[in-house]
């Protein structure tokens, strides 16, 4: 009697705990899922008001929707992007501190530092939001009215066309190496702390040409304070329908874009990774999103975090490259 007692009680036990597992599975993954816990962190390593910024508080803004969670921009400019990095790559690995991604924080460290304080591995590829064209402006009294006649110009004229740019390690600093090492061209490089003075003096004529993007130089050219010459992209651009592509002027390989995407601190777990992946590619597919980034000139990427991780790998070869060619270089 006692033995049947013991059996009754043991397959009691048992079926007890059996039903349990799966509850505490569940109560496992919403753990592994009850994101974002608290407001999120959204590190823009530059000023309020840039590309970077806009960007940050529309998809922001977005997220705190969709999740009731504030996302906040946090403006961290400074040593061009490793302030705003180096807070991200430091941070707590639990997707609460992010980064707005673009090449000057994650792979131009090496030009910004002697001794960067990270590499483009301290950080999880989330998503690749997009890029932007970059586009020749110069002063409306330049003569070269087109990317060939600049070329000519620059050619005739060795280290005496001036070549402004946002700064060392910048986009705009990557597209003047890009243009060289496609065409040979010898320029000044002029490093600015940013987009905005270095435009001024495209304007006052202290400085012969840049490349920008459309959004950043948008006033100056509707004002027509600066020309714009060309464009660096494959085929011509909606906005500037008008302005030839490098390419089609006879200037092969020397594509150059400004881009930006969403990475966190390395090893966030990955279901906080997925869960940032997909919402933020389905507000890259809302009507007004895509609206005011076509306003923008930006070109909508998307996809797996791998997708991006892979183009940011790209990235650091080219970069290096360019570098140890000498194009690239502190000055």
């Amino acid at each position: 009697m006692q033995r049947d007692m013991r059996s009754l009680w043991w397959a009691a036990t048992f079926l007890l705990l059996g039903s349990a597992v799966p509850a505490l599975g569940q109560v496992a993954k919403s753990a592994a899922t009850n994101y974002p816990a608290k407001p999120v962190r959204w590190i823009v390593p530059f000023p309020p008001g840039a590309s970077n910024d806009i960007i940050g508080r529309l998809v922001g803004g977005k997220l705190t929707d969709a999740w009731g969670q504030q996302f906040v921009i946090d403006n961290r400019p400074g040593a061009g992007g490793l302030i705003g990095g180096e807070i991200v790559a430091r941070a707590q690995p639990d997707g609460h501190t992010l980064l707005l991604a673009n090449p000057a924080p994650i792979v131009n460290s090496p030009l910004l530092a002697k001794a960067p304080p990270y590499g483009a591995d301290d950080f999880a590829s989330i998503v690749y939001i997009g890029y932007a064209p970059l586009i020749v402006v110069t002063n409306p009294g330049f003569p070269p009215r087109n990317p060939r006649e600049f070329l000519d110009y620059m050619k005739t004229n060795p280290n005496k066309v001036s070549w402004a740019s946002s700064g060392i390690g910048s986009s705009l600093h990557i597209g003047l190496a890009l243009l060289q090492a496609a065409t040979g061209a010898q320029v000044v490089h002029v490093p600015y702390k940013g987009t905005a003075p270095a435009l001024t003096d495209i304007i006052g004529g202290q400085i012969h040409g840049m490349y920008t993007t459309t959004v950043s130089a948008e006033a100056q050219i509707k004002a027509g304070r600066v020309k714009v010459i060309g464009i660096a992209s494959a085929k011509r651009s909606p906005l500037l329908p008008a302005v030839p592509t490098l390419a089609e002027s006879g200037i092969k390989d020397a594509e150059a874009v400004v881009w930006f995407g969403m990475s966190a601190p390395a090893k966030t777990p990955r279901a906080v990774v997925s869960q940032l992946n997909r919402e933020v590619n389905r507000i890259l597919g809302l009507a007004d999103v895509k609206a005011r980034l076509d306003q923008l000139g930006l070109e909508i990427a998307g996809g797996a975090p791998e997708d991006f991780d892979r183009f940011i790998k790209a990235e650091v070869a080219k970069v290096s490259k360019l570098i140890k060619a000498g194009l690239l270089k502190v000055e």
